[in-house]
């Protein structure tokens, strides 16, 4: 995938589940070996306690935050998991959509 690419179109990259060490996990999407779109979290007895959002700034402003917390959100549904939000942006994206009622803790 090329950079301009990247850079143009935050909804057409690929994201990838890296475990990272313990019980810690991520969503990122690298351009030339370097992470330029990540979403931590820790994940323990059924819970991701949702870290860090780092989006690099050429993405800035093009969603891709919200792809990457749409990523994780999918990932809980898909194992049975509740989200609970730590991360500043995590925090607010809950407190502005009903779209993660089902998976964020209450």
């Amino acid at each position: 995938m090329s950079e301009n690419k990247d850079v143009k179109s935050p909804q057409a990259f690929d994201l990838e589940l890296v475990e990272l060490g313990g019980n810690k996990y991520a969503y990122q999407h690298q351009s030339n070996s370097a992470v330029i779109a990540e979403i931590e979290w820790t994940e323990d007895r059924g819970v991701m306690t949702m870290t860090h959002t780092y989006v690099d700034d050429s993405l800035r402003g093009q969603g891709a935050a919200k792809k990457l917390l749409d990523q994780a959100a999918t990932y809980a549904r898909e194992k049975g998991l509740k989200m609970k939000a730590v991360c500043s942006y995590v925090v607010n994206a809950f407190d502005r959509s009903d779209a993660y009622d089902d998976v964020k803790v209450q």
